[in-house]
């Protein structure tokens, strides 16, 4: 397997929250979250939560189908939670937390995984790409919209919205991450595909996902078709372009696009 891969943090002087990296037959996409006065809950920070979580699940991602996507990513958030549980105040809503997408190369299968609102694209080869995302989130942080136009971000009424919107992660009713809860796993939208039907794959955090769903700049073909011939940077240059001119806050932006799937 073949992996191209783009970043870019939200703008200069600010730390990437996003996580990716890959093996011969795996690759993961972290997508941190945080809220302002996260860090009196967790001296770590946002970016190291990502980064450990990404690290702990490219180590347990074995090349055979030993155990389910589900399982590996639950054993990941254990294994960091137990990092910084006597330092830090884990379960506090506020505490750093993840959106997750990886796949798995194993047996002729490619097996996916995403958890909160990573976007993963499958380039099948018939031509329609299988779009898999969780909208749980999104449609959940639409509702708080209205409430936090116009509110500056470093107010206490902004931060109250936001821990609001942060106590309803992983409970039922709710939207799903990766934070202290290993349990959360087992809600993962996940699903597998033959290789032999597919021409890559690609893992989107969603400040790269906005050249679709957001500026309807492309649809998913073209982002394909951009990533196959130019790479993932032109995309997230082309989402910062749209940010400006819209006068939208930028996020971190991370693209991984996998091909050559049959030769892992």
């Amino acid at each position: 397997m073949r992996v191209r891969m783009a970043t870019a943090t939200a703008r200069a002087g600010r730390v990437n929250e996003d996580f990716t990296g890959a093996t011969p037959t795996a690759a993961v996409l972290i997508d941190g979250a945080g809220i302002p006065g996260g860090e009196r809950t967790c001296r770590h920070g946002v970016a190291w939560y990502a980064a450990r979580l990404g690290g702990s699940l490219l180590g347990l991602l074995s090349p055979t189908r030993d155990r389910s996507l589900s399982a590996v990513l639950a054993e990941a958030i254990a294994q960091v939670t137990d990092e910084h549980r006597d330092t830090c105040d884990v379960a506090d809503p506020i505490s750093p937390s993840a959106t997750v997408a990886m796949l798995r190369l194993s047996d002729g299968l490619l097996e996916h995984l995403v958890l909160g609102d990573a976007v993963l694209v499958l380039d099948r080869a018939d031509g329609t790409p299988l779009v898999v995302h969780d909208p749980r989130e999104v449609i959940i942080s639409r509702s708080y919209e209205s409430a936090l136009t116009g509110i500056a971000e470093n107010s206490d009424e902004y931060r109250r919205i936001l821990h609001d919107l942060r106590s309803r992660r992983n409970r039922p009713g709710g939207f799903w991450v990766a934070k202290d809860d290993p349990r959360a796993a087992a809600e993962a939208i996940t699903g597998a595909c033959p290789v032999g039907e597919l021409k890559g794959a690609v893992l989107l955090s969603n400040g790269a996902s906005r050249i679709v769903d957001r500026f309807r700049l492309a649809d998913w073909p073209e982002v394909m078709a951009v990533l196959a011939t130019n790479g993932p940077g032109t995309i997230i240059d082309r989402v910062r372009q749209a940010e400006a001119r819209h006068a939208v806050t930028a996020d971190d932006a991370t693209i991984a696009h996998c091909t050559g799937l049959g030769e892992a």
